[in-house]
Formats: C-alpha cells, sequence, structure tokens
C-alpha cells in the first residue's frame, strides 16, 4: 500500500471469496457453499428516563415519554473487515462518548472503530452524551446536569447486545437497491431574505406560524430522499432512508419522541413488517421544517405522512444492482475550533466555575472545555466514505450544511451519494462559505472556526476520488 494511503482503511471483496470472518466455528467448510455478503440487522430502545436533561442545554427536562427512542442499524459482513451502521434517535453523541460507542460496536461487531458509522438523528427531546463534558460538570456540583452516565452505560450495552444477537443468524445478501423519491412540503432552508434586503438564518424548526417566514421561498434544501436497501436475490431485507432536514415539529415541552422521522419510519415499517426499515439525517444544519411548520401538534403527524410519502417514492424508483465489492476510505479531518475570546479555556473555565451563570451557560462551557482538551490529544476526526458498487456512503461531523451535501453529489454525479449528517457531533453547525460570508459565525452551538469549509471540501474531495 502507497505511503500516501496509510490512513485509509480498506476493505475489499469479490462475490467469489469466502465469509470464514463471520462462520460459525467448526463450518469452514461449508464457506464455498454460502454466499459472499450477508447483512445482520438489529435494533434496540434508547429512551432516556424521566427527569433527564433534553439537547444538553433545554431548561425543561423529560416530564413523559410520547414514544421510544431506538437505536437502529446493521453489520454488512464480507470477506473483508464488517461494516457497522448505525443511526440513534439522539440529539448528538460527542467526543470520548462517540469513540466510546464506536469501539464497542466494532469489538462486538470483529471489526475496527474506523469501519463504524454513527450518527444520530438529531431530535430535540433527546439526550446530547459527552463524558468528558459531564466530568467537568460533575466537578462543580452539577451531576447528571448534561446526562446520565449509567443510563447510558445501559443504552449502549442493550444496543450492542442486540447486535450480537443478530450476529448469530445473519441474512445473506445478493443485491443493493437504489432509489429515491420528492419529498414534498416539509423542508425549508433557515436563510431568508428580509424585505429591507438583509439577510439571516432565523426560520427555526416552528417558524410556520409567522406569515413572512412561512411565505418566504424554500431556499436550498436536498428535495430528494434516497433509500439504499438490501436484498437477497428478490426478497428485501432492509431499508436505510436518508433525508436532509432537522428533525422536529415541536420540542423544549419534555415530551420525549422520535418525531416525524419515527413517524415515517414507523409507518413504512407496517407497511413492509420484513423489512428492516431506519432513517437518518442527511447535512441538515441550516434545513428545517420551518416554512411548514407551526407548531401545532398535528402537523408531526402531518410532516410523518409526508416524509413517509418519499421513502415510497423512493421504493417504488428502486432499481437493484449486484453486490460485488466494498471498500471504505477513511481521511483525517481537522477542522479549525474557534478562536475568539469567549471560547479560550481561562474564559470558559470561569463560566464553567461561576454559580452565578445559568446552567445553559456552564453546560455549554463544559462541552466546550471537553472539545478543547480533546483536540489538544487528538486533533482530527475521520472522514468516511464507503464504496459500495455505485454507493457512495458518506458520514459528515455535526450539523454540515446542506450544501455539502449538494456538492457530495455533485462531485461523483455518476454515483449514487447518500450522505449521513451528524456523526461526531462536536463541532456543531458547520457553515458553508456563503453562509460565513453572509453572517453565519459566532453562534453559541458552532464551535468551528470562519473557514472550517475548506478542510472539509478537501477531505470531500479525497474521498470521493478513490482509485479504481
Amino acid at each position: 500500500m502507497p505511503h500516501q494511503f496509510s490512513r485509509r482503511c480498506w476493505l475489499q471483496a469479490t462475490a467469489t471469496a469466502g465469509l470464514a470472518a463471520w462462520l460459525r466455528p467448526g463450518r469452514a467448510c461449508a464457506a464455498r457453499a454460502r454466499p459472499a455478503w450477508a447483512l445482520a440487522p438489529f435494533a434496540a430502545e434508547v429512551t432516556i428516563p424521566l427527569g433527564h436533561r433534553c439537547m444538553g442545554i433545554l431548561p425543561t427536562k423529560a416530564r413523559r415519554v410520547l414514544d421510544p427512542l431506538e437505536a437502529r442499524g446493521f453489520v454488512l459482513l464480507g470477506p473483508g473487515k464488517p461494516l457497522v451502521v448505525v443511526s440513534v434517535d439522539w440529539c448528538e453523541i460527542r467526543n470520548r462518548s462517540f469513540e466510546l460507542w464506536r469501539t464497542q460496536l466494532a469489538r462486538a461487531a470483529g471489526t475496527d472503530p474506523q469501519c463504524v458509522l454513527l450518527s444520530s438523528v438529531h431530535q430535540h427531546d433527546a439526550p446530547v452524551v459527552d463524558h468528558g463534558a459531564q466530568e467537568l460538570l460533575d466537578a462543580v456540583g452539577l451531576k447528571n446536569e448534561l446526562f446520565d452516565p449509567k443510563f447510558h452505560r445501559q443504552a449502549l450495552q442493550r444496543t450492542v447486545a442486540a447486535m450480537e444477537k443478530s450476529l448469530r443468524r445473519p441474512q445473506p445478501v445478493t443485491h443493493l437497491g437504489l432509489g429515491r423519491g420528492r419529498v414534498q412540503r416539509v423542508a425549508s432552508n433557515r436563510r431568508v431574505v428580509h424585505p429591507d434586503g438583509r439577510v439571516d438564518f432565523s426560520r427555526g424548526s416552528g417558524s410556520g406560524s409567522v406569515a413572512f417566514y412561512r411565505e418566504a421561498p424554500e431556499g436550498e434544501i436536498d428535495p430528494w430522499l434516497r433509500t439504499l436497501s438490501f436484498w437477497h436475490h428478490r426478497r428485501p431485507l432492509l431499508a436505510l432512508h436518508v433525508y436532509a432536514t432537522h428533525p422536529m415539529s415541536i420540542y423544549g415541552r419534555g415530551e420525549v419522541s422520535a418525531d416525524f422521522p419515527g413517524v415515517a419510519r414507523r409507518l413504512r415499517q407496517k407497511d413492509h413488517p420484513e423489512v428492516f426499515q431506519m432513517y437518518a439525517s442527511g447535512c441538515s444544519g441550516d434545513v428545517t421544517a420551518g416554512k411548514y411548520n407551526d407548531r401545532s401538534p398535528r402537523m408531526r403527524r402531518v410532516l410523518g405522512q409526508r416524509l413517509h410519502q418519499g421513502m415510497v417514492r423512493a421504493w417504488q424508483a428502486t432499481r437493484r444492482v449486484p453486490l460485488e465489492r466494498m471498500r471504505l476510505h477513511v481521511v483525517p479531518l481537522q477542522l479549525p475550533f474557534r478562536r475568539d475570546e469567549p471560547f479560550t479555556e481561562p474564559a470558559l473555565r470561569q463560566v464553567l466555575e461561576d454559580p452565578r451563570q445559568s446552567q445553559r451557560n456552564r453546560i455549554l462551557a463544559a462541552m466546550s472545555l471537553a472539545t478543547r482538551r480533546r483536540l489538544q490529544k487528538q486533533p482530527a476526526l475521520d472522514f468516511p466514505c464507503v464504496e459500495l458498487g455505485p454507493v457512495r456512503l458518506l458520514l459528515f461531523p455535526g450539523e454540515t450544511f446542506v450544501g455539502f451535501q449538494l456538492l457530495a453529489q455533485r462531485m461523483a454525479p455518476e454515483q449514487f451519494v447518500v450522505c449521513l449528517g451528524y456523526g461526531e457531533c462536536w463541532p456543531g453547525y458547520v457553515p458553508t462559505r456563503a453562509a460565513q460570508r453572509e453572517g453565519f459565525v459566532r453562534h453559541s452551538w458552532q464551535w468551528v472556526a470562519q473557514g472550517c469549509d475548506r478542510p472539509l471540501v478537501e477531505a470531500m474531495e479525497r474521498v470521493l476520488n478513490l482509485p479504481q
């Protein structure tokens, strides 16, 4: 392997190779009779307990559970190292917590942490987990104020156990399914232009009750939901649906819910009980349902039904192709941390240790400090791209803006590009260069400095230009 590719984790396979890696002991003689690929879907409930903090900083903690939160994923087994893809109905998984999930899932699947693609759906009435930040909060008397480590440990254990159980009975796979369907009247960009020409990014998830936000154009979105599915000949096994929008209709009331993506996913599971259904959010830091959502209770169901119809359209448009090879290319991505004075270590430490500060500010300071310390030891995060024949499956960090997803599709126009957002979430918002020029800077949920677009675009170019 050439020196310049030393950071890559390659998974190369052919349909004629054996599956010794996942055959049970004593069964190696059966390798010739087994297919080259197998799939192990799994699901576990990861609902937060009552009294738990939502979104890391929301003042109203969990009061009741409207519907359960789930971790849903699969392991794809082949001649090389297994690939794990997991989507969790949580707001964010960050820093050491993200590495803990990758490490434990990788160990259970018999693979490397780089081969685990872990994504949060990003519902807000759900937890933010960051072990380093919670330890800092514990030290100043704010025990469990970001998240409950005991609950987290149990949720991860349930997820690992579900994976291990599924791995005992993997299902043979022969084909991939590629489909896309248009989603109507769900997504809109945060960016709006006011009558006086002023531009801002003020259209939030529930802005539809205000005439100006409701009547403003949708703006830059990706209208297509993409469905990547796995098949055994003509029998579908699993469908992974990906769409780029913030996944909230109502939040902040302490009512725990998977929100409208959960509605859509469950409707789709009811349509085809034999097909394991997954949903992941695409790059949607600047995309919400704000144009079409007025925060009324009925809109959760309405938005879920509209998203479900996009899933149906994608399924109807699906074409099958043989699954013949898999490669995983991982490049290091080093995003710049904010350099303004409030994000220096002394300033953050002062806020964290000041009991007169709000809990919100102290929690944000702990999250910032945990990230600074992580970056001192490990400045880069992994930026992966999985090649599955004509498919390119990418995992983006944090709240990456939709413009990067659209750019990835333009970079590989002949490929079926699927972009997962909300991987390693420490960066928070990752705005495009255009958004930075128009003033999207210094947001309290943004930990990257101006110019963050350059290293991300360079990493995209590297992983999407795989040698043949």
